[in-house]
């Protein structure tokens, strides 16, 4: 367990998350979810389905992750929006691992990367800062 710590690709993963603005970490999120739908996606045509279900399963917990990061005192119609659309999502990839639907995983994967595209164009916008400067901008913020 020590040594996985210590490992060169997970030490550059914990310094580009500790490094990255707001805007960057939901980007990050967007990319997790759409990497394990695509290899739930791959497991559907072989027809293992433990692997597609636990695939499900981790981009629900990230759709979950980014739903709870809205803040909806603040956020007004566009946390509200955004609220609906990952409901949509969870409730999509429930029936896609219920049916073992693959053009669900499809569906979501489409839309899930035009919103990664977009919060990704948002976040060049912003420059990588601490959670302390953020917060001092005035900035969108992630956390529940």
């Amino acid at each position: 367990m020590q040594l996985a710590k210590k490992s060169p690709y997970n030490q550059y993963k914990q310094t580009e998350i500790n490094t990255a603005n707001q805007g960057k970490l939901i980007v990050m999120l967007y990319d997790g979810a759409i990497k394990f739908l695509k290899v739930a996606l791959e497991n559907m045509a072989v027809k293992t389905y433990d692997v597609v279900n636990t695939n499900i399963i981790r981009a629900q917990d990230i759709i979950t992750e980014l739903l709870l990061s809205l803040n909806m005192k603040d956020g007004g119609e566009i946390s509200s929006n955004l609220f609906n659309l990952y409901l949509y999502f969870k409730k999509r990839l429930l029936e896609a691992n219920i049916q073992k639907n693959s053009e669900i995983i499809e569906e979501t994967i489409t839309h899930m990367s035009l919103m990664r595209d977009s919060w990704n164009k948002i976040s060049a916008k912003e420059a990588p800062t601490d959670n302390a400067t953020v917060s001092k901008k005035g900035s969108f913020s992630i956390e529940g």
